[in-house]
């Protein structure tokens, strides 16, 4: 897992999250009117991103709403009633003592 040093390092993981996040919105977006399964947004979008767990994904993630964890403190999670991704934190958040 990515453990961020500082507070800049944290917030840009944050920040992959949501890029993440965005690109499986867009994703859909482009789909037009078909129904798009999140099991699709996982393999078109984030395993290709290369920053999911996938280990921990497939242990921890569940189905009702899915998670997906990503290698650092954060992951995504389904919202459904929303039917979109947002970022969630799954880690510590580990700075050095100044």
């Amino acid at each position: 897992m990515v453990d961020p040093k500082n507070v800049d390092e944290a917030y840009a993981l944050v920040e992959e999250a949501w890029a993440i996040s965005d690109a499986a919105r867009d994703y859909v977006k482009t789909a037009g009117e078909r129904e798009v399964p999140l099991q699709e947004i996982v393999d078109k979008v984030f395993l290709p991103s290369g920053k999911v767990d996938v280990e921990k994904t497939q242990k921890e993630g569940g189905n009702n709403p899915p998670k997906i964890f990503l290698q650092s403190p954060y992951g995504l999670q389904y919202r459904p009633d929303h039917k979109d991704w947002i970022p969630f934190r799954h880690g510590p958040l580990n700075f050095p003592l100044i």
